[in-house]
């Protein structure tokens, strides 16, 4: 029985890796801005005008949220690209200019701004939890030299961990060029309170979904995350309407 267990165990951390970088093949352009002083509202009313442009361009429709509390931007962009042959085809490049005008004002409005170019998971997948959720947990790391990859796994054996406990698995998100962010996550909740369930979970669970995660032990896992960051940022956010 032990071996067989053991054995299983050994698939799962196996098997996990290889799924998850076959899931990391889309390519979204993410936008982090910042609001000039006292023109958040003003802002989110010309974003909002600016993404019923993207259809007659031929892109995909942008998703969004909006800092609640954590780090210093206002807003999160998701834009899909799909791939950069597909984005930056001649033809939906001139669309995209003939429809610019609809973001007049825009730039005005924005104090600080950073654009980063991931590769990520499925769109669908993404725009479900999207839709079906109104709280998200946004984790940003930067790695250490040469700790990527292991920071990568580090975030999978996490998703490992969610699963077991039956909480929502994390988005992952890694750079491919742009702003220095070298991963992000993004965990969808229905709320506030979605969030916080975690806190509930009896010890002995979290201990035994750890284990079956690769992790020494629940209390190992930040502690692990740290030998692999130079620094992060978590920020919580909600959904525009």
């Amino acid at each position: 029985m032990i071996i067989l267990r053991l054995l299983v165990l050994t698939s799962l951390l196996v098997a996990l890796p290889a799924a998850q970088a076959a899931e990391t093949t889309y390519l979204y352009k993410v936008t982090l801005v910042q609001a000039a002083p006292g023109k958040i509202l003003e802002l989110l009313d010309l974003y909002k005008a600016s993404f019923a442009a993207y259809k007659d361009a031929g892109d995909e429709a942008p998703m969004w949220m909006r800092h609640s509390q954590g780090d210093h931007w206002d807003l999160l962009i998701l834009i899909p690209m799909k791939n950069y042959s597909d984005y930056y085809n001649p033809e939906r490049m001139a669309k995209r200019t003939s429809t610019r005008a609809s973001a007049a004002g825009i730039d005005q409005n924005i104090a600080w701004q950073e654009d980063l170019f991931v590769y990520g998971p499925p769109l669908n997948e993404l725009r479900q939890a999207f839709a079906l959720s109104s709280f998200f947990h946004v984790e940003m790391f930067h790695a250490l030299a040469g700790k990527q990859p292991e920071l990568i796994k580090e975030r999978e054996m996490e998703n490992v961990y969610l699963k077991t406990l039956k909480r929502p698995e994390n988005f992952i998100f890694v750079r491919d060029q742009g702003a220095d962010w070298d991963v992000f996550t993004i965990g969808a909740y229905r709320d506030l309170k979605h969030f916080a369930e975690s806190a509930g979970i009896p010890e002995q669970d979290q201990e035994a979904a750890a284990k079956a995660a690769g992790f020494a032990a629940a209390s190992r896992i930040g502690p692990y995350l740290r030998t692999l960051i130079s620094s992060h940022h978590d920020t919580l956010a909600i959904s525009i309407k």
